[in-house]
């Protein structure tokens, strides 16, 4: 409700102070679009947030807070100002490290996984450090189509929250819906508006990301209330890769094939899994849908694994073959379709069958005409949630 009720307000700022962001070669939208819906996420989620501290006092969701305004304020400076990239790692690396010695929770049991459990600190800490920066720029990166961020930021979070109910951890489900309850307003506008649209930006994707590595980390703590489902053959690093799939391998297949052409892995491109949904046709809705589809089947792959008795190690192992099969190989694999084909009279090739098919599936995602998208872009550009 908080985040509904603040976007009219953030959408008329953003417009009247210039805001925006606007369209070149790598970007896929046509005009300038306000870029300052990570204010608006931030306001629900801080809210619901201090509501909850109030309720059931926590030192990790208050450092969690904290570390997430921080990420806001930065993000958003970079989206209005720009930041290079050596002082927005720099400061992504002191805040989880901030975290991890405010609130004592950080990776440091493995649940079994290769016979680890308990990890020294010298070893846990460093790993939570390396890991919570990746998951924070993953998530960021991703943020390229409508609905995309904040879809995965909802789908992670009731993931998450599956998980809290079933160990009986109320204030982290808590927080999950509150999360859930932030994006919603934010993804319809986004997804269904036009005069109300607005970009989530580096504020919000930054933000969520720290919100993913705070889940993430208190699911892999010993503190946490997932420890004893180790007792019950479940892998946790498992679930938790499960649920961070797409945006952690994607990014890294991204940042591979740059370091391998001899650039910077952060020189941006148009490489993304959601670029190669775009290149077949899919609608901005339907390319983050069918990503974010994927990623769910990873995570009920891992549930089966674990449903059919299958080993710790094991669950893990076949996370991680799915993970490099849906990302690595799944974009080489189109790729390939792309380029295939009989050539047209200049030589070019024209796709493969298979490539064309899915660009049949592509160009029924866009719905922009129907009478439903119709009715949904009229309430959310309408006078009373934003629209002009």
């Amino acid at each position: 409700m908080t985040s509904a009720c603040v976007y009219p307000l953030a959408l008329k700022f953003a417009k009247t102070h210039g805001i925006v962001d606007n369209p070149n070669a790598r970007k896929l939208q046509r005009v300038p679009i306000p870029v300052f819906g990570g204010v608006v996420v931030y306001s629900g989620i801080l809210l619901g947030g201090l509501v909850l501290i109030l309720l059931m006092p926590n030192t990790m969701l208050t450092w969690g807070l904290l570390a997430m305004t921080v990420m806001m304020m930065i993000g958003t400076w970079d989206d209005i100002r720009g930041l290079s990239v050596t002082i927005r790692f720099l400061i992504e690396f002191l805040l989880v490290t901030g975290f991890i010695f405010t609130t004592g929770i950080y990776i440091d049991d493995m649940h079994g996984l290769w016979g680890i459990h308990e990890l020294a600190p010298w070893i846990g800490i460093p790993l939570s450090v390396v890991t919570g920066v990746g998951i924070i720029n993953a998530v960021n990166l991703i943020d390229g189509v409508d609905g995309y961020s904040s879809g995965y930021g909802m789908m992670a979070c009731t993931c998450f929250a599956i998980s809290f109910w079933s160990s009986w951890s109320p204030v982290m489900v808590c927080m999950t819906l509150v999360i859930i309850g932030a994006l919603l307003p934010f993804f319809m506008h986004n997804v269904f508006g036009v005069k109300s649209k607005m970009f989530i930006g580096d504020g919000g994707s930054l933000m969520l990301g720290m919100m993913m590595v705070v889940m993430s980390f208190y699911s892999m703590s010993s503190i946490g209330s997932l420890d004893g489902m180790e007792m019950n053959n479940i892998c946790i690093p498992a679930f938790v890769l499960a649920v961070c799939c797409i945006p952690v391998f994607d990014t890294l297949r991204v940042m591979t094939m740059r370091i391998l052409r001899g650039k910077s892995p952060f020189s941006p491109d148009k490489t993304h899994l959601h670029h190669l949904f775009v290149d077949m046709g899919f609608s901005h809705l339907g390319a983050a849908l069918f990503i974010l589809f994927v990623n769910v089947m990873v995570v009920l792959a891992w549930l089966l694994t674990w449903l059919l008795g299958w080993s710790i190690d094991a669950q893990f192992y076949m996370v991680f073959v799915l993970g490099v099969l849906v990302t690595f190989g799944f974009y080489k694999f189109m790729k390939v379709q792309q380029n295939g084909g009989p050539a047209d009279k200049e030589g070019y090739p024209q796709g493969t069958v298979l490539w064309h098919a899915m660009c049949k599936v592509g160009n029924w995602t866009h719905r922009e005409k129907k009478r439903s998208w119709a009715i949904m872009r009229q309430l959310m550009d309408g006078p009373v949630l934003g629209g002009k």
